[in-house]
């Protein structure tokens, strides 16, 4: 497996200026066709997915990769533990949302490269998306509810765009409220 490191905004209580330099950055399309770069590029990214328990999706640039794939969890979220099978899981290659309903439901969300942080953010309840698969091949995939709201998230971090880009509320751990409080505050 050719797992990699998850990058975070901050660790330890302190900034990750390279992290946030990479995670801030839009990504370039992906090649199609596929060439052996692009295909091991994709493997990266769904070896690091699958070798987490802690995530329903992970976005090329989470691990350092500037190109334009997701993969998420598409069901079963029930339960804790899941099969990591292909079928219960999505990759999507240079996605566009193609088309939005419904009115914006907000919800809390939590990100791997925000850790200890939720935030309500405001998603579309149905998307249409036009992709390429893990083959290179043309898809288009209509996605509701959670689902739907897992798609935009990680197709934000394709656009450098974080949950902390949201305007919602923000909430933290208060035993690192000294940490987020200076985080958050804008400088005086």
């Amino acid at each position: 497996m050719s797992e990699q490191n998850v990058l975070t905004l901050w660790s330890d209580n302190l900034v990750n200026k390279d992290s946030v330099k990479i995670l801030r950055t839009t990504c370039k399309n992906l090649a199609i066709p596929l060439n052996a770069n692009g295909a091991e590029q994709i493997k990266m990214l769904v070896d690091t997915f699958l070798s987490r328990d802690d995530g329903v999706g992970l976005a090329a640039p989470q691990i350092g990769i500037l190109k334009r794939i997701i993969v998420f969890r598409s069901r079963d979220f029930e339960k804790k533990e899941w099969s990591k099978q292909p079928e219960d899981y999505d990759i999507l290659i240079n996605p566009k949302i193609t088309q939005q309903r419904g009115d914006l439901v907000t919800a809390l969300e939590g990100c791997l490269s925000c850790p200890d942080v939720q935030i309500e953010v405001a998603r579309f309840p149905e998307i249409k998306v036009r992709a390429y698969d893990a083959k290179g091949n043309k898809i288009s995939k209509r996605y509701t509810d959670y689902v739907a709201r897992i798609v935009q998230h990680e197709m934000d971090h394709l656009d450098g765009k974080l949950i902390l880009d949201h305007s919602g509320v923000v909430y933290y751990p208060k035993a690192k409220q000294a940490f987020f409080d200076n985080l958050f505050r804008p400088e005086e």
